[in-house]
């Protein structure tokens, strides 16, 4: 796996480069600002973008949408401080991949390895801001396993994992995913999640 690691706080480049290095994984460049995060995505293609949030001029979300416009491809790990719910909503319009704390050392690695495999991960902490979440108003028309897979999908879990969390295979999971894009007009599992979150 090849990254890039990018953070205004170069003791937490330091830290994560050395926790990716040791592990294995090759970091192609680190950087201190969104517009070098642009720049090193652009010219060196990582397999996944470790991006802080709060920096400038340019910041993670800024970024990350500057990123996607021009490689829709590619795959995000913003990691930061904060844990405010606007962050998370922001980080899953923009289609970043995942959203993990710099506290939780121990879940790094294997968010990069998910966000990587082309999954969607979110801090352990983030999860249960996210089981607070109520459902949008308008999904009263979704059956109880509609829903169920729903707030499943929102949490980052794929068909698999949800498969096995409901004792249902993952054609059966695939099929009630469909039709509830078809139900709610959406596109993928993307939209699916800021829908949970923030309604339509």
């Amino acid at each position: 796996m090849k990254v890039i690691i990018i953070d205004d706080d170069a003791l937490v480049v330091d830290a994560l480069e050395t926790i990716a290095v040791q592990s294995g994984i090759e970091v192609l460049a680190t950087g201190s600002s969104g517009q070098e995060a642009v720049e090193l995505t652009r010219t060196l293609r990582p397999d996944v973008v470790m991006l802080d949030i709060r920096m400038q001029p340019m910041n993670g979300m800024e970024a990350t949408r500057a990123i996607l416009q021009e490689n829709p491809e590619a795959k995000i790990l913003l990691i930061t401080t904060f844990q405010d719910e606007e962050y998370i909503a922001g980080a899953l319009s923009l289609g970043c991949r995942g959203y993990i704390l710099k506290s939780n050392i121990q879940g790094i690695l294997p968010a990069l390895s998910a966000v990587a495999s082309g999954q969607m991960v979110f801090d352990l902490k983030i999860v249960e801001k996210m089981h607070k979440a109520q459902m949008p108003p308008d999904t009263e028309h979704l059956s109880e396993r509609e829903r169920d897979i729903l707030e499943l999908v929102a949490q980052g879990c794929n068909n698999k994992e949800i498969a096995q969390t409901l004792f249902l295979s993952e054609g059966t999971v695939r099929n009630y995913i469909s039709t509830l894009l078809s139900k709610l007009s959406l596109r993928d599992r993307t939209q699916l999640a800021i829908y949970y979150y923030k309604g339509r």
